[in-house]
């Protein structure tokens, strides 16, 4: 059975991007266009990692991160914060939410998928 990855970020380019990458290794993807539509996609389905900006209209990554690991379901659930931002005070507050790993756009997909294979447990 095929591993579930979420997709929070409100570029849709992006988005396309990271699903190419990731369905093409092999992964399922859902996707969710901020923050807040991102909450709304944690309804109880198992996720195996999660992938976030953190400059998003409505409900900003650091947002979003902090209010899915205060859900009993994902509070385990690994998050990869994928953002423009690469600020050592910004990664500190990634890390602070959550944030298992940091990636930095405009990334390559062998190493989003490196980062991915990483913390996606068999």
């Amino acid at each position: 059975m095929a591993k579930t990855i979420l997709v929070v970020d409100d570029s849709s380019s992006l988005r396309t991007a990271v699903r190419i990458a990731l369905t093409g290794a092999g992964y399922e993807v859902v996707e969710a266009d901020d923050g807040r539509n991102g909450l709304s996609k944690l309804d109880g389905r198992k996720y195996h990692l999660v992938i976030s900006d953190v400059n998003m209209p409505n409900l900003d990554g650091f947002g979003f991160v902090t209010a899915m690991k205060q859900m009993a379901a994902y509070k385990y659930t690994p998050v990869v914060m994928l953002t423009t931002e690469a600020g050592d005070d910004k990664k500190a507050k990634g890390k602070e939410a959550g944030a298992k790993a940091w990636i930095v756009k405009p990334f390559q997909p062998p190493q989003l998928l490196d980062v991915v294979s990483k913390l996606v447990l068999p």
